[in-house]
């Protein structure tokens, strides 16, 4: 299954790192990932293959993560995403 996932936050190291080596530890593939400090914001989003077995750990683990890092992450499944943006 496909995510999206964002991370707000204020701009501190490790934060790529740290999702990344989630994502790693899960078995759920970076597909796409884009950042941009916002002045001092730390801005990215990532498209994400997870297997939906793990969905439930990847998210808590993130949770955890979020907490440590001082950011605030969402995840989103893409096509529900994708639905609530149609017109």
């Amino acid at each position: 299954m496909k995510l999206i996932l964002t991370v707000i936050g204020k701009d501190n190291t490790g934060i790529i790192a740290g999702v990344s080596s989630v994502c790693a530890t899960q078995s759920a593939n970076i597909l796409d990932i884009q950042q941009t400090i916002m002045d001092t914001t730390f801005v990215m989003i990532m498209l994400v293959e997870a297997l939906r077995d793990s969905l439930s750990v990847l998210r808590d683990e993130l949770l955890t993560l979020e907490k440590k890092l001082g950011v605030k992450i969402n995840v989103y499944n893409e096509e529900v995403f994708h639905a609530m943006h149609r017109v």
